[in-house]
C-alpha cells in the first residue's frame, strides 16, 4: 500500500477542534464519547485543488481534503472518520496515525443526485498500517481532480477486496499491492462489487458460526446447505475458483 507525498502547496496544517465536529455533524453523546475514547488529535493537513495542484476541479469533485487523525486505540470506529465525512462538504481521505504506524482510509464521496448539497458516503476501505517514516510517492498522475480522486481511492478499495478474496491476501509478509485496476469498468462499479464481497463475506462466516454453534443433526443439514449457497454467492461475486473458496471447519 502506498503513502503520499502530498504536495507542499496543499499544505494547511489546521488543527481542528472535536467540538467543531460535533456540531457540523449532529454528535449524540454516544458519538462525543468514542471520540472522547479513540480521538487525539485531528488535522486538516491538505488542501488538493485546482489552485495547490494544477487540475482543473469536476461536478463531482472541486477539492479533495485530507485530514490526519491521531488515534487513541489501535482501531479507530467507522462512526468516528464518517462524522469527520458529515461535517466537510468535499471527498476526503484520511490518514489514521497510532504507535508509530499510520494507513489510509476513505469512503467514496459523492454529491446526492437529490439533493446536491448532500453527500453520500458509502463504505470505509482502509489501506495496511505502515511505519509512519516510509516513503511516501508522489501523487498519481490524473488529468482532472476527479480522476485523481478516483486514483486515490483505486488501491485502497483493490487491496482491501483483495484480501477478502478466498485464496488471496494470505501470502506475502510484505505490504500487499494491487493489480492495475481495470479502468474500463467504473470506479463506483467496482465499489459497488468490493461492497457486496464485503457483506457475503460477512454471511458466510455469520452462518458459519450458526453452524459451530448447532448441535442438532437436522439443523446442521439446513444451515450446511444455506452455507454452501452463500459461498456459492460469494464465489459469484468474486470470481474464484471452487477449490478457492471458503471451506468448512
Amino acid at each position: 500500500m502506498t503513502l503520499y507525498d502530498w504536495p507542499r502547496a496543499a499544505a494547511f496544517g489546521r488543527v481542528i477542534p472535536k467540538n467543531k465536529i460535533y456540531e457540523h455533524a449532529g454528535a449524540n453523546t454516544a458519538l462525543k464519547d468514542l471520540f472522547v475514547r479513540e480521538v487525539d488529535q485531528i488535522v486538516w493537513s491538505h488542501k488538493l485543488s485546482p489552485e495547490t495542484v494544477n487540475l482543473g476541479a469536476t461536478k463531482q469533485v472541486a477539492e479533495i481534503q485530507v485530514f490526519r487523525i491521531t488515534a487513541r486505540t489501535a482501531t479507530l470506529d467507522a462512526a468516528v472518520l464518517r462524522a469527520v465525512d458529515k461535517a466537510i462538504p468535499f471527498p476526503l481521505i484520511f490518514e489514521v496515525t497510532h504507535g508509530g504506524r499510520v494507513r489510509l482510509a476513505a469512503a467514496y464521496k459523492r454529491p446526492s443526485e437529490a439533493d446536491s448539497a448532500r453527500w453520500v458516503v458509502g463504505d470505509y476501505f482502509q489501506g495496511d498500517r505502515l511505519p509512519e517514516d516510509a516513503p511516501r510517492t508522489p501523487l498519481p498522475v490524473a488529468l482532472t481532480m476527479g480522476a485523481l480522486y478516483e486514483r486515490l481511492l483505486e488501491p485502497l478499495v483493490a487491496g482491501q477486496t483483495a484480501k477478502l478474496v478466498p485464496g488471496m491476501g494470505e501470502a506475502p509478509q510484505t505490504p500487499f499491492t494491487p493489480a492495475e485496476p481495470d479502468r474500463s469498468v467504473p470506479l463506483e462499479e467496482r465499489i459497488a462489487q468490493a461492497e457486496a464481497i464485503k457483506a457475503q463475506t460477512r454471511e458466510v462466516e455469520r452462518i458459519k458460526a450458526r453452524l459451530g454453534r448447532e448441535r442438532q443433526f437436522n439443523k446442521r443439514v439446513a444451515i450446511n446447505a444455506e452455507l454452501r449457497a452463500a459461498k456459492k454467492e460469494l464465489e459469484r461475486l468474486t470470481g474464484a475458483h471452487p477449490s478457492a473458496a471458503v471451506t468448512n471447519d
